[in-house]
């Protein structure tokens, strides 16, 4: 049995070396039979979860189904099935010479610490920005009403949109806006940057937000709208913005993939006394 020597570095074209898929990340891939899960959706997430880490780096070389299949003691079908689903979520592609490969998606490294909405985001990052509208409602929801401090007949523009970057899903997010304080909003067509349109049309200027980032994993609606066949880590950003006057005219729930996504900050050195 050659199981050791499948797992030895190659030499690549440009004479570095393809680490090897280490005995560790073999083991972690090994799926818990007690789960009503199937085997190898387990092993497809353990798989993600290990490249969103920097566990699993792109280009990395993947064992055989035969080789994997008698370490992990699992049928060469259900190898089989786990590389074919890394396949359809873009995680893995196939070389001839080197086997199954590891394919990570670029990410997208916004600089956090300025208040944009997404368009400017992704133009500033030299990528092309598209909204695809889900649903758009007028409404009164008293939660959302607490969260803007108004009372609950208040009525609020609602928003559900896909946001895209070169044509691929990057958010799917819910905002909503305080049509007291912006009526025009009402009449808005949804196109274009709505920080723009507050800023232009209904004449608010925009002065600072509050932000918090946590860690999900995705819903079912987020998985058919990034096209994940299981749940996948995400980012769900929360985002009050508040105009010159202090009021709060958006409020807004975002959930961007994992897989894309790595926030920057700059943090300076505090001066002791």
């Amino acid at each position: 049995m050659r199981l050791a020597t499948q797992f030895e570095y190659r030499t690549m074209k440009n004479g570095s070396f393809d680490p090897p898929f280490s005995e560790l990340i073999v083991e972690r891939l090994r799926p818990d039979r007690g789960l009503a899960e199937p085997v190898y959706q387990q092993m497809a997430r353990a798989f993600a979860e290990m490249v969103e880490a920097g566990e699993i780096r792109e280009g990395q070389s993947l064992p055989a189904e035969r080789i994997l299949a008698e370490r992990l003691n699992l049928s060469r079908t259900t190898i089989r099935r786990f590389y074919e689903e890394l396949r359809r979520d873009h995680g893995l592609t196939s070389n001839r010479r080197s086997g199954p490969v590891v394919v990570a998606p670029p990410r997208l490294s916004p600089r956090m610490g300025a208040l944009k909405g997404f368009t400017d985001e992704m133009l500033e990052l030299g990528v092309e920005p598209t909204t695809r509208l889900l649903s758009r409602e007028i409404v009164q929801d008293r939660m959302i009403a607490s969260i803007f401090g108004r009372p609950s007949s208040s009525q609020f523009l609602k928003l559900v949109r896909l946001r895209l970057g070169d044509g691929e899903p990057l958010s799917r997010e819910t905002a909503w806006f305080d049509l007291t304080v912006a009526p025009e909003l009402a009449g808005w067509d949804v196109r274009g940057s709505a920080y723009h349109f507050i800023s232009d049309v209904c004449g608010i200027r925009l002065c600072d937000a509050e932000q918090t980032i946590e860690a999900v994993l995705s819903s079912a609606e987020e998985n058919a709208a990034f096209g994940f066949s299981q749940p996948q880590p995400c980012l769900l950003i929360k985002r009050r913005t508040h105009a010159a006057s202090g009021q709060i005219v958006e409020y807004v729930e975002g959930v961007f993939r994992g897989d894309a996504y790595s926030y920057r900050t700059r943090l300076n050195a505090s001066v002791r006394g």
